[in-house]
């Protein structure tokens, strides 16, 4: 894969994920979640994120499992609207290449993490990896601590 995110620093260890027997999948991909906690490579803008693979998924090898990274900084690569150092990144797969990020727009969901530099299409950056972990759930945390 010419775009595989990197890891540059790993935080957490990857977790098992169910993954198709008859899917390829690169190690570096950006990966989408579906129903019951089961991975494919992310196709669409703004898909729902599992993590990136933390390892090759060969098409037809038998295997049902494939390890996923939720957390860690990673080189990725960067897509038509951009990215700018804070802000919080959503795939851009549809749209642009497989496996680019941009920044998410105001109130976006399916949060892919935060970018730690700015970039321009085609470039990369480093991201913090953090899926599920945007805006909406740091706002609720907020609220939350509120009303103890």
């Amino acid at each position: 894969m010419t775009l595989e995110a990197t890891l540059m620093w790993e935080t957490e260890l990857p977790i098992p994920f169910t993954c198709a027997d008859g899917a390829g999948i690169e190690k570096g991909s950006i990966l989408m979640l579906t129903d019951p906690m089961t991975v494919a490579v992310a196709t669409g803008d703004t898909d729902i994120v599992a993590g990136i693979a933390a390892e090759e998924k060969i098409n037809g090898d038998g295997k049902t499992k494939i390890g996923v990274y939720r957390r860690g900084i990673f080189k990725v690569f960067v897509g038509a609207a951009g990215a700018t150092v804070g802000a919080a990144a959503i795939t851009d797969v549809a749209t642009g290449a497989a496996n680019e990020l941009v920044n998410a727009d105001v109130n976006s969901e399916n949060i892919v993490g935060r970018w730690l530099e700015t970039a321009a299409d085609t470039e990369s950056a480093l991201l913090e990896l953090n899926p599920f972990h945007g805006e909406f759930s740091i706002k609720w945390r907020i609220v939350a601590d509120k009303h103890r």
